[in-house]
Formats: structure tokens, C-alpha cells, sequence
């Protein structure tokens, strides 16, 4: 009866919530744009009160500043909450973020990214919709819905949340590690809600993720842009450089061509390789998301292994190379590359580094070329492994069960977060990473959604994580 009283109020308030996740999309909190910071500060002071309101006791944390195009700036501050302090209960830690990747309705978005919009197919459409700022909107209504039912919220909170995930979590970890067995002592496990499901269908609950290590490489030689009429053919040219050391990195089909990069990779075993077959994902799932089909794989199992075990190299970009429309003839004066890899057990960040950095170094000087190479490690987070054995995974199935019907698929997942690596060794305490959205949700991408069916549902899912939490023995 708790938990359908629960149900019953969540989806008279349907339209309150929307509205709360509508002004918290409309906050163009972009970590990554030096000119939208300030939204990222006026984002956690939406967090803050949106929770003060509830009763619980929140604070921000000054992390200090960064440089960032050349000038210093302040770092968002971390905000800190409590929500219960009873000894009687369970405590646990919960994570989100409330940065979001850049948008511009140039990129191509159907709508303006920062308004939210739903639209015929019951899609809310915005940036941070999904990543992350559904479910933060879904932890606030879930602690509102216990309160307007006139219910004990049946555990203690303890609240982390950053605004700088979307730009490496700087900070982060020196404030959790700090933390550990201070303003976190208490908590019994910790859940994060900055994953998705596999496909549409089917929940799931993750527990694995992928590292990522990410690299650039600035290649420099004229000292300005120069006429191809008139130089081309007779200098070094920059482009020309970084396209033959890119082009060494990876092959077509995903191949990484690093040498001793699959080394590190953790063999698989016949038990780990049995686990994909029962697993509820089509092709046409991965079709759909991508939004064409253009799949290296033809079959699930090696499609999913790729993604969740084996190591990938992607090329994002080349700076300072002219990009307008037209044609223009420039031969540009120096080029910036951007690459990353997504890492697995058992490969060591510096291991992956010093293997890089000597590929990179070792193909541009078979190049002969006057120009100089500079490489740059930008940031790396580790992989994550847990076990879905563990008692805190038993409470998040029995409560995804209760919500959708169906016990979920136990999963891990491509992309990294690097926070649950750093919470479970220094509060040494299991992380549960449990979603909200869909696989087709398109988090960084144009047109990023949330479909209604699962910001209502992921609501109720957050209470009855929490019921079930506290009629864990463990």
C-alpha cells in the first residue's frame, strides 16, 4: 500500500515535475564553455534550493579555480547534502551531475536545446534532459513524493553532486577521498543514476564500465597560415602531418593499430563470454540509436563485447583547420588533433599513455618532416568493474522489477564515469549504478530526450529503490 500510494501521487504530479525539469533544462549549465560558467554556478543554486525546500541540509563546497582560454576561473562548487540522520536507518550516498554537453540549435537540433519540449511521441527533447538532469529532477520529486504522501522517507541521504563531470570532474576526487570518512562515514553504499538502459525495452542495472584516456596532438611549422598557390608543394604542411599520424591510430573497422594496447585487455573467459547470450538486445536496437545502419559487427554477442570489454579508439576532431563553407585555400600554420581511448580491465592509464605517446612520436618522425609535434594527455579515468552477485544489485532488481514488470538484464556499459571507481575504493563501499533513460535517449548528441513513460517511471523507481533498501538485512 506504501508504494502505491507512492505510484498514485507521482502521476497526479506529473505535470509539477515536468515543469521542475523544464527550468532546470532552460539553465544552459555548459562546463565546458568558459562564457556559460556562471549557469553552471546558477545551476547549483537551483540544486540547492530545489532541496532546501524539502528540509534537507545542503552546502557548497569552494574547490578553488582553473585556467581555461587563457584565464584563470573558479570551479563550480560541489554541492553536499543530508536528508535524514536517523541511526536506525540505512544510508546511502547518492551522485549526479548538473553540467551539460555544449548545444546550438546549429548543430542541427530540431528545437532549442535549452527549452524543453515533448513532443508527439511523448519524448521530452533537451540538453541534459537525460545527462543528468532527469534524474536528478527524479531524486527531488522522489524525496517531495514520500513527504506530500505523509511517509517516512525510509532511509538517510547523503547527496554528492558536481557540476563538472562534462569536463573531466576536476576536483572531484580530492574531495570524495577528503570526504571518505567524514561527511560520507556513515553511508552503507552509494547509487548512481548516470547510465541508460541497453536498448528501449528492457531495464537494465550496470555494473561495469568502461575508463577513457583522453589525447591531443598540436602539430606547428609556418608561423602563420600561408597561400597553397604559393607555398603549396614546397613546406611541411601541418595538416598534412597530423592527418598521417591520426590515420595510424585506428583502422576503419575499429581496429586499434597501437602497439601493445590489446596486451593489457583481460582475456575472456568461456563463463564471461556465456553471459552475453541471454542478454536482450537486437541489431536493430543499435540501428535505431545510431540512427542508420552502420554497424562493424553483424551480431549482438560481438557488438555488445566491443563496447563493454574491448578497448576503442575514436577521432573527435582537428582544430584550428579551416571549416566554413565555400572553399577556402589555406595552408594552416599549426593543428590540433583530439583523440581518446576507452579503456578496460586490466589496462594501467599510464601504461596506455606511454604507449601512445611513443606510436604518436614514432610515426610523425618517419615523416621527416620540419614541423615539431607536441603531444598532450589530457585526462584519464579508470575502468570499473563490480559484481552483480552483490546484495545492493538484488535490492535494485527487486525494485526494478516492481516498477517495470520484468527483472532487468545485468549489464555493463561502453561509456565511463570516472567518480565510481573513486567512490568505491575510498568509501570501500558497492556502487549501484541505476538508470533512467533509454539506450536511444542521445546523450551528447543532437536532439538528446527522455521519454515521459521513463522520467515517471524512473521517479517511482527511485522510491522503490529506496523502500527496498531499507528491508535489506545486509
Amino acid at each position: 500500500m506504501t508504494l502505491e500510494t507512492l505510484y498514485s501521487l507521482i502521476d497526479k504530479k506529473k505535470d509539477e515535475f515536468i515543469a521542475r525539469l523544464a527550468k532546470a533544462v532552460a539553465i544552459p549549465s555548459v562546463s565546458a564553455d568558459v562564457n556559460l560558467r556562471p549557469k553552471v554556478y546558477e545551476m547549483a543554486d537551483f540544486v540547492v534550493d530545489e532541496f532546501t525546500k524539502l528540509g534537507a541540509k545542503m552546502e557548497k563546497r569552494d574547490i578553488g579555480s582553473h585556467e581555461m582560454e587563457g584565464q584563470e576561473v573558479p570551479l563550480p562548487p560541489i554541492v553536499l547534502g543530508q536528508y535524514g540522520s536517523d541511526p536506525s536507518k540505512k544510508t546511502v550516498l547518492i551522485y549526479n551531475h548538473f553540467d551539460v554537453q555544449p548545444a546550438s540549435v546549429s548543430d542541427g537540433w530540431s528545437t532549442d536545446p535549452f527549452k524543453l519540449e515533448v513532443d508527439s511521441k511523448d519524448r521530452m527533447i533537451a540538453r541534459g534532459v537525460t545527462d543528468d538532469k532527469g534524474p536528478l529532477i527524479g531524486w527531488i520529486s522522489a524525496v517531495q513524493a514520500y513527504q506530500e504522501c505523509g511517509l517516512d522517507f525510509p532511509v538517510n541521504l547523503l547527496m554528492c553532486f558536481e557540476g563538472m563531470e562534462e569536463y573531466g570532474s576536476e576536483g572531484l576526487d580530492d574531495l570524495i577521498r577528503a570526504e571518505a570518512q567524514k561527511y560520507f562515514a556513515k553511508a552503507d553504499c552509494v547509487c548512481i543514476s548516470d547510465t541508460y538502459w541497453l536498448g528501449t525495452k528492457k531495464p537494465v542495472l550496470t555494473y561495469g564500465l568502461r575508463g577513457v584516456s583522453y589525447f591531443s596532438m598540436t602539430v606547428q611549422g609556418p608561423g602563420a597560415d600561408l597561400h597553397s598557390g604559393v607555398f603549396g608543394g614546397t613546406v611541411h604542411e601541418p595538416m598534412t602531418d597530423l592527418i598521417a599520424v591520426m590515420s595510424s591510430l585506428v583502422k576503419p573497422n575499429g581496429e586499434i593499430l597501437i602497439p601493445g594496447i590489446m596486451d593489457q585487455v583481460a582475456k575472456l573467459t568461456s563463463e564471461e563470454d556465456s553471459l552475453y547470450d541471454t542478454i536482450d538486445y537486437e541489431m536493430s536496437d543499435l540501428e535505431n540509436a545510431a540512427g542508420a545502419d552502420v554497424s562493424i559487427y553483424p551480431d549482438t554477442k560481438r557488438t555488445l563485447q566491443h563496447r563493454w570489454r574491448y578497448p576503442t579508439l575514436s577521432l573527435h576532431g582537428i582544430e584550428g583547420a579551416f571549416s566554413g563553407s565555400g572553399a577556402k585555400t589555406v595552408i594552416p600554420a599549426k593543428v590540433n588533433g583530439k583523440f581518446s581511448i576507452r579503456t578496460v580491465p586490466d589496462m594501467e592509464p599510464e601504461t596506455v599513455r606511454e604507449l601512445v605517446q611513443n606510436h604518436v612520436e614514432k610515426v610523425f618522425s618517419s615523416l621527416g618532416s620540419k614541423n615539431k609535434l607536441t603531444f598532450h594527455a589530457l585526462h584519464a579515468g579508470a575502468w570499473w568493474s563490480s559484481s552483480p552477485k552483490h546484495w545492493h544489485y538484488d535490492v535494485g532488481s527487486r525494485a526494478t522489477e516492481r516498477v517495470f514488470g520484468v527483472k532487468p538484464d545485468f549489464v555493463r556499459e561502453g561509456g565511463s564515469i570516472p567518480v565510481t571507481v573513486t567512490f568505491e575504493h575510498a568509501l570501500n563501499r558497492n556502487v549501484l549504478l541505476l538508470p533512467m533513460g533509454r539506450g536511444d535517449d542521445g546523450a551528447h548528441s543532437i536532439n538528446e530526450k527522455l521519454d515521459l513513460d521513463n522520467f515517471m517511471k524512473g521517479i517511482k523507481l527511485f522510491c522503490t529503490y529506496v523502500h527496498e533498501l531499507s528491508l535489506e538485512k545486509q
